[in-house]
């Protein structure tokens, strides 16, 4: 798969989808809606439908295209659908965990997809099991989930404000029941969910507005930080918030680095967001060269705004194999020492003689960046100074994004003048936060910074462990009733 543990960009936790749409495919518009969002997550997928009689649910390891088949889809009738495709944070990588995850409680069914990462699911989970909820996966999806299917009260209004006076972290959930889709944002907004109009009478959810393109949806706005949207055979309702929403933390590497660019976030183009950082890094950070590179594909936007803002010639200087990693098929040690040769190929055509400008997202554990710096000196580069549109990363992630530990960054404990020195480069330039905050187009007050800050907007464990919840023999006990609460 494309992304794995250790690689040098942070990891997202997953993607979203939510289909309603009676009288269409739902299972396939989910699975194109997928598609559109196999970025967010490359270790599982699944799709779970709903007829108003009862739920149908199919998950597999791999990539979307790998996870189902012509028959899967066929299998997967009804008029509603969400659909999830998975990065572990929290439990391991193994098929108890993909999702949706389904459950049943003392008085409903329901199938669950999450992206984020809630904080406090070890005490929840021992709480619910003393209740009499049994779990057969170790992801803090499927504690919200069984929260959800037992939490008290005669609604969904009052089942979703229980279960957000309880939960403490990031979630953006697709639920579904045999009659009815929602979908729910937590309070702080960390992670993004969008809606749409298929059609004349369907509706469609997503992590981000391309799923809905994908789709033929037309976008109508985001979800809300706390709010949930209720679809039935009534139409739409929102259900508002039932805790405090006024403070707001929507990651801001999904501007950075996990959106695609053709997504749209809290009204803004991301394509148009990253040209800002770049064209802010021309400014922050001048330097005199003779091109601009980006890393692709997730840099190019940003350097295309370096190179307009500095008046630098843009060029591509290396070229990406999109396909890398996806296969199951190990390299020999021999194609393993290529190490990023295998990722990116350079033009010495482009570099030989330059002086180089190379933008980059990020730099996390420093692992690639000394790689592609070498890279550029063997194809030609005289000097190679690279421009990266994020802060330094010095505090781990807790939120749903698998950033690395604090003793794995290596921008924690070092200066920026250190970190130049480890990669190699000629010159080192980071982008402010002010600066990046700026670029899309904001105040500090909107976004969770806190790995450039470590001013985290709830309390955190720094140091949590992503198999807190694994057991080694599956609970299987199937609720029956709630003892008294």
């Amino acid at each position: 798969m494309e992304y794995t543990r250790g690689c040098e960009h942070p990891q997202e936790a997953c993607g979203v989808v939510g289909v309603y749409a009676p009288g269409s495919d739902v299972a396939r518009v989910a699975f194109f809606g997928l598609y559109a969002l196999q970025h967010r997550g490359q270790e599982s997928a699944g799709i779970a439908t709903a007829d108003g009689t009862g739920i149908r649910i199919h998950t597999a390891m791999g990539l979307v295209g790998q996870a189902f088949h012509e028959r899967d889809l066929e299998h997967l009738t009804g008029h509603i659908a969400i659909g999830h495709t998975r990065y572990s944070t929290t439990g391991s990588n193994r098929p108890q965990n993909a999702q949706p995850v389904l459950v049943k409680g003392p008085e409903i069914e329901l199938a669950l997809g999450h992206n984020g990462n809630v904080v406090n699911a070890a005490p929840l989970r021992k709480t619910l099991e003393e209740w009499g909820a049994g779990f057969s996966a170790s992801t803090d999806s499927e504690v919200i989930a069984q929260m959800l299917a037992w939490a008290p009260g005669r609604g969904w209004q009052e089942r979703l404000a229980y279960a957000m006076r309880q939960l403490q972290g990031a979630y953006s959930l697709v639920i579904l029941t045999k009659d009815t889709l929602l979908g729910c944002r937590d309070p702080l907004g960390v992670r993004p969910l969008c809606l749409g109009r298929l059609g004349e009478g369907g509706w469609v959810m997503a992590s981000e507005s391309c799923a809905l393109d994908h789709v033929g949806a037309q976008y109508l706005r985001e979800v809300e930080p706390g709010e949930t949207v209720l679809i039935d055979q009534s139409g739409l309702t929102s259900i508002p918030p039932a805790v405090d929403t006024s403070r707001r933390a929507l990651c801001v590497f999904e501007h950075i680095y996990f959106a695609r660019p053709d997504s749209v976030l809290d009204g803004k183009l991301v394509h148009q967001a990253r040209q800002a950082m770049g064209a802010q890094l021309a400014r922050e950070h001048p330097v005199e060269a003779d091109i601009v590179i980006g890393v692709p594909d997730s840099a190019t936007a940003a350097a295309v705004g370096y190179a307009r803002a500095s008046s630098i010639p843009y060029a591509e200087g290396l070229i990406k194999n999109r396909y890398v990693g996806r296969t199951f098929i190990q390299p020999d040690q021999r194609l393993r020492d290529l190490g990023v040769q295998m990722k990116f190929n350079p033009l010495p055509e482009v570099l030989w003689g330059k002086r180089v400008v190379v933008v980059d997202d990020s730099i996390v554990r420093g692992t690639t960046t000394p790689h592609v710096v070498n890279l550029l000196r063997r194809a030609g580069a005289l000097e190679v100074h690279l421009r990266v549109c994020a802060p330094p990363i010095r505090h781990p992630c807790p939120l749903g994004v698998d950033m690395a530990t604090m003793r794995e960054l290596i921008a924690a404990g070092r200066t920026v003048e250190e970190v130049r020195q480890f990669i190699g480069a000629d010159s080192l330039g980071y982008l402010s936060v002010k600066g990046l905050h700026r670029a899309v187009g904001g105040s500090s007050q909107g976004f969770c910074n806190a790995c450039f800050t470590g001013n985290y907007p709830i309390p955190v464990q720094l140091e949590l462990d992503k198999l807190a919840l694994e057991v080694e023999e599956p609970s299987t006990t199937q609720p029956t009733h709630i003892p008294g609460r």
